[in-house]
């Protein structure tokens, strides 16, 4: 996963902090991992070595593997490996600490996921790490994505680093959990051009998660699944 020299660590530590305060321990997964798991079954990959990149703590991870997919787990955060090793310990050698930079070198998977992950960094950075995620897919391989989309309501103080063309943008928090860090918001034609020549599968649509308080306002994801061509 290709990023500024000083991100990753930085969003390793942001991260660890929040896992320590008990960050996803008691939610639910999301919506999507049943759309995943249709997906996957439709296209003959349940059973097979699949990666699951930002794995975290195992809120989205644990019941896709209980549906039957094979994942490796990747995460940045040695907190949150640590958490979900003990709650699945049976996984643990599945769980590898780092960005893909860290998988084995030439390694693809018939199927990719990130959930959340990909937005870390500017636009050329959270780019690339899409391409890089794609990079690690077979073909005929299906990418799900959940990232975050244009149109989120800010709930801390920030700046606007970038806005692109197309819609996309970037900001850099001034405050909150993500204090310091640079963190992209797609907009669905970057999406198309970062997927061209991949056949839609699932979406992409917009999911708006209300923040509760509701007056807090809501957070906007795309979420997609592509098969990459053959």
């Amino acid at each position: 996963m290709t990023a500024k020299s000083d991100q990753p660590d930085s969003a390793a530590e942001a991260w660890d902090v929040e896992y320590a305060a008990g960050r996803y321990r008691d939610e639910p997964p999301l919506p999507f991992v049943a759309e995943i798991v249709a997906a996957a079954s439709d296209h003959g990959l349940v059973g097979a070595e699949g990666l699951y990149v930002g794995c975290g703590n195992g809120r989205n991870y644990l019941p896709l593997v209980d549906a039957g997919l094979d994942l490796a787990g990747l995460d940045v955060s040695a907190t949150a490996l640590a958490q979900l090793a003990q709650r699945a310990p049976e996984r643990r050698e599945r769980l590898i600490r780092g960005d893909l930079t860290a998988l084995p070198e030439g390694a693809t998977y018939p199927l990719v996921i990130g959930i959340q992950v990909f937005q870390h960094g500017d636009r050329e950075t959270a780019h690339g790490h899409v391409r890089a995620a794609q990079a690690c897919l077979a073909s005929g391989g299906l990418f799900c994505l959940r990232v975050n989309a244009v149109g989120t309501e800010f709930e801390y103080d920030h700046e606007v680093t970038e806005v692109d063309n197309d819609g996309g943008f970037t900001v850099r928090y001034r405050a909150g959990p993500k204090a310091g860090l640079e963190v992209h918001f797609f907009a669905e034609a970057e999406l198309a051009e970062l997927f061209a020549g991949y056949a839609v599968v699932v979406g992409p649509r917009l999911a708006r998660t209300w923040r509760t308080p509701r007056r807090r306002g809501q957070w906007s994801q795309w979420e997609a699944i592509w098969r990459k061509p053959s």
